[in-house]
């Protein structure tokens, strides 16, 4: 890997900002805010750069990540809306919550052999831009090695991943809380994990009741 280069997203103009983008849409990996914990992400259909991720994690390749997009339009391209998944995206995105949807034909590329997309619209006012300058979604994952703690800050950010990825964008101390997620590829939807957003809001939202897993 060559230098990492390092930005303070309250530095960033919009001219660096596009040039993050193309990068990112390129294969660059990046390691950036969001509004829960830091992650590490690249352009969704990279698939090389998406096993760099893994390689650097030190994580199965089976598992799957989270698609990022920047607006509702662009998950639309990638996933298929039920109307509670519209529902819900009204409601909560951008935000924290991951919604699992079936892929569209041009989405199917990256569900990497699983039945669904988690998708989500993160509210980090940084991260929300990048993203919609970028031309594909980005594909992206906690960052912190497997089975270490999450990183929400600076320090330990770079002291894991400085030298190892393309890109560093430091947004200071962020929430260990993660998003909620929740399954919608069956009839009944199913909370896979409660995080951001409190299953009693999310099942008021629905107008329906969550199995939870």
């Amino acid at each position: 890997m060559s230098r990492t280069h390092i930005f303070k997203t309250s530095e960033m103009t919009p001219a660096a900002v596009l040039e993050a983008a193309r990068a990112l849409d390129e294969g660059a990996v990046a390691v950036l805010p969001t509004d829960t914990v830091y992650g590490i992400g690249t352009g969704a259909f990279c698939e090389r750069s998406i096993q760099e991720i893994y390689r650097i994690k030190e994580r199965p390749s089976t598992s799957p990540l989270q698609i990022l997009t920047g607006t509702v339009d662009q998950a639309r391209r990638v996933a298929v809306f039920t109307p509670g998944a519209e529902r819900l995206a009204q409601a909560y995105w951008p935000g924290a919550l991951t919604a699992i949807l079936l892929p569209t034909e041009a989405g199917k590329p990256l569900t990497r052999g699983f039945t669904g997309l988690g998708i989500r619209v993160p509210g980090h006012v940084f991260l929300t831009g990048l993203l919609a300058q970028m031309h594909h979604p980005m594909a992206c994952t906690s960052a912190n090695l497997h089975g270490k703690p999450v990183i929400t800050e600076e320090k330990t950010l770079l002291e894991t991943f400085d030298g190892k990825v393309d890109y560093i964008f430091l947004g200071g101390t962020l929430s260990p809380v993660a998003s909620s997620v929740v399954d919608l590829t069956a009839p009944q939807a199913v909370l896979l994990r409660e995080g951001g957003v409190a299953c009693p809001e999310l099942e008021k939202t629905l107008g329906a009741p969550l199995r939870v897993k």
